[in-house]
């Protein structure tokens, strides 16, 4: 079979919110580095957005993910495996409730990137890392391996993407903007449900409309998966908080 028959059904298989975002991230990041969208026109200039209401710039400056570069690759690769397992483990048949993880986290990095220190012209790194931070605390015990150097749990992964970045040289304040916001959903999606307290994070109706219009789900995609075995100290629990 044709390689490109293959590729073409893999990309088909994909989950759907995984699968738009890194096309997304992909096709802008392309237009950039070729000039077809000068990149000034997108990223997060607050001036702008409040006094001209450029109100796109909230959105578009998550579709940047840097240069054509190893990390551009390697960030377009942590979508495609920890959000795609996500998508397809804690939360099948959830795609509402994915959106909605990924619309806070994208909200929580906006909030943060107004406090000075923290202003940030692209938020997509940090989007892309906060996937990454989830997916490590839903997966808590697999087990990853490193350039085939270092093999770690997965609880530990966030921190040593974090190290590694630092020893290459690459800006330290998207990674840690990502864990701050996967730790805030996670811990009001997760931790504190899991205590005894209030699910404020429940999925709000209109993002289940949203979800169902934009990939055209049938009226089972947040029905409650059949919970299997695991190693995760929390995987499965998410299953059971937005039902």
């Amino acid at each position: 079979m044709p390689i490109c028959v293959l590729r073409s059904r893999f990309y088909r298989s994909l989950p759907p919110v995984s699968k738009a975002y890194g096309t997304i991230c992909l096709l802008t990041t392309t237009a950039v580095q070729l000039g077809l969208i000068d990149l000034d026109y997108i990223v997060l200039i607050p001036n702008r957005v409040f006094r001209n209401f450029q109100i796109w710039r909230l959105i578009t400056n998550f579709f940047f993910l840097g240069n054509f570069s190893i990390n551009f690759g390697i960030r377009l690769l942590m979508i495609a495996r920890y959000g795609v397992q996500l998508e397809r483990g804690p939360f099948d048949r959830r795609t509402a409730d994915f959106l909605w993880m990924m619309l806070f986290g994208s909200f929580s990095l906006l909030i943060l990137s107004l406090i000075p220190p923290l202003n940030s012209l692209c938020l997509g790194i940090s989007s892309v890392f906060m996937l990454v931070y989830v997916w490590s605390r839903e997966f808590p015990n697999a087990q990853i391996n490193i350039y085939g150097l270092v093999q770690l749990r997965a609880f530990y992964l966030p921190w040593a993407i974090l190290v590694l970045d630092v020893i290459f040289g690459s800006p330290l304040l998207p990674d840690l903007m990502g864990i701050v916001a996967g730790h805030l959903y996670y811990f009001l999606a997760v931790l504190h449900p899991l205590a005894g307290g209030r699910n404020i994070l429940k999925t709000p109706v209109w993002v289940h409309k949203l979800a169902r219009s934009l990939w055209v789900l049938g009226p089972q995609v947040n029905a409650p998966a059949e919970q299997s075995p695991t190693t995760g100290a929390f995987r499965g629990r998410s299953y059971r908080l937005n039902r």
